[in-house]
């Protein structure tokens, strides 16, 4: 499009010449069957871009790759300006924002709107794993109210705890009142707190600058730490051993950190193969070692108590970092470690 032109020039008329636009025995002008979407009075002077055509004209599926991050949209049936077509709800695909255009018509100036993502999209209850927010995966949002809560609040969400730890009791045809009873509500509440006591906790303040410049590069491995959870389908307990191991970079961290680090995370309600995880990006994270392997083997009472009733069963799962995972040697030395007494 030519500078200071009211309205785009179409492909199809730059094609031919200016003879044959005169010329009225043309096909151009014979075919009554075509319409000129530029035609005066079809579109508004305004709206200077073709792309607004284009979207009226054309369905895109929504892509869910984050490749394409601009979006632009459309009304069907009325002529709106530019910035009302970005406010509304119909989304267009377009080209990357490093990349060339599809037609030449695209290169013309349409303001336009980044979708910049923060944290995933998800409920409005959760965000995503109940972690922190450094670094790692983004909290739910009842996490980031306990870390900053006040005493007053503490104390408040202990006495509406307590309370429905009553209403349960009066649920499954109890008397909260009697002797046996009476103190149960407030035992549980504080013993369900402390259960869960790693919402209270964040990565920055355990570690506590316990990291240390070392040219140590060979395997690092903490095993057989006593891990204890909860389990967040049916919250009843499931216990095991977590073992951990990481190749140094130049950094290493203070032994005990690694134990308090699956400490931290098995204190929430979870599932297994999220703690598991966890743990490994949250050394990953503080460390950026050559790799990282966590391994963790449990039992759990979900599985015990109820439904299959399978005493005896045992559940295992691994996650391997960097070069734990691209490298088969490396994982295999470290589960070899495992296996040692």
């Amino acid at each position: 499009m030519s500078p200071g032109s009211s309205k785009p020039s179409a492909p199809f008329f730059s094609e031919l010449s200016g003879s044959s636009l005169a010329d009225a025995s043309t096909s151009l002008h014979s075919d009554t069957s075509y319409y000129d979407p530029y035609k005066e009075g079809d579109m508004t002077p305004q709206f200077e871009s073709s792309l607004y055509f284009r979207a009226r004209h054309q369905e895109f599926d929504l892509l869910e790759e984050s490749n394409y991050a601009i979006t632009a949209t459309a009304m069907s049936d009325i002529m709106i300006d530019e910035t009302e077509a970005i406010q509304t709800t119909e989304t267009l695909r377009l080209n990357t924002m490093n990349g060339s255009p599809r037609e030449p018509c695209d290169e013309c100036s349409l303001k336009t709107t980044v979708a910049t993502v923060s944290c995933p999209t998800q409920t409005s209850n959760t965000l995503r794993s109940p972690t922190y927010p450094d670094g790692l995966n983004w909290p739910c949002l009842g996490t980031r109210q306990r870390l900053g809560s006040t005493l007053g609040e503490n104390e408040k969400r202990f006495q509406k705890l307590t309370e429905a730890v009553r209403t349960i009791l009066e649920c499954v045809g109890e008397d909260p009142e009697r002797e046996g009873l009476r103190d149960t509500p407030e035992r549980y509440a504080k013993a369900m707190l402390y259960f869960t006591k790693g919402y209270d906790d964040n990565i920055r303040d355990l570690v506590n600058g316990a990291v240390f410049h070392e040219d140590h590069d060979e395997l690092v491995i903490v095993k057989d730490i006593d891990v204890f959870s909860l389990c967040e389908h049916h919250m009843v307990p499931f216990t095991g051993k977590m073992h951990i191991g990481y190749i140094p970079d130049g950094r290493v961290l203070g032994l005990s950190k690694l134990a308090r680090l699956a400490e931290m995370f098995s204190r929430r309600l979870q599932v297994q193969e999220r703690l598991t995880k966890q743990v490994a990006q949250a050394i990953s994270e503080v460390l950026r070692p050559q790799g990282v392997g966590v391994v963790m083997q449990s039992s759990h009472l979900c599985m015990a108590m109820r439904g299959v009733q399978k005493v005896g069963s045992t559940t295992i799962t691994s996650c391997m970092l960097g070069c734990m995972r691209s490298c088969a040697t490396n994982r295999e030395e470290f589960l070899a470690f495992l296996h040692r007494r």
